[in-house]
């Protein structure tokens, strides 16, 4: 009896070695499923932060449009709805992207008018695997970020002096200019929204 005992236990042995064969292979798998995963979340910031940089660069320069134009309220209305506004920030998404170790493939105008879309790719490959051909597959991503006008204004009475302008409300927050004191004038942020789209 106790050599067969032996003998069974013997042939434990081969289903051990494939059952810790399999959980490696399993935990190998895993790891390249996170590394993917990871290379595609990496990607996926630097297509954010490219498509948010070129929207802030592009609201940055309504906003000074505006400035120099705030003594011509007629023109108010082009400015805060982006009417001839020139879609030049993909310099500033190319910088993004390569602060995060990502190419901007390409860059420009979005779905809407006041919006850029942005595809990058990862600068590094997802690497070597279990998975064949992984260290030469590279992580891909885009996205879309949008400018919108945070703000209304009426202009005076009629009544009121020829060189009076509007008030402006901004997400609630008024703005009374005054032509002769221009020194308290709403920022860029207070002036547009620059957000991901859905």
């Amino acid at each position: 009896m106790r050599t067969r005992r032996y003998g069974d236990a013997g042939q434990a042995f081969p289903i051990y070695i494939t059952m810790v064969a399999g959980l490696l292979f399993l935990a190998l798998a895993y790891f390249a499923v996170g590394q993917a995963a990871m290379n595609r979340n990496g990607a996926q910031t630097a297509a954010d932060a490219a498509a948010l940089a070129a929207a802030q660069d592009t609201r940055d320069k309504l906003a000074g449009e505006w400035l120099e134009k705030v003594l011509d309220p007629a023109l108010w209305d082009d400015i805060f709805n982006g009417r001839g506004a020139a879609l030049d920030g993909c310099g500033r998404a190319n910088q993004f992207a390569a602060h995060n170790d990502a190419e901007v493939r390409s860059c420009g105008q979005g779905p809407r008018p006041l919006s850029y879309e942005v595809d990058v790719q990862s600068s590094e490959p997802v690497g070597k695997s279990i998975v064949p051909g992984t260290e030469n597959q590279y992580a891909e991503a885009s996205a879309i970020a949008v400018i919108e006008s945070r703000c209304s204004f009426e202009f005076p009475a009629v009544n009121a002096p020829a060189d009076a302008l509007p008030t402006l409300d901004c997400s609630g927050q008024k703005w009374i200019l005054k032509p002769d004191d221009l020194a308290d004038l709403p920022a860029p942020e207070d002036l547009f929204d620059v957000h991901l789209a859905d």
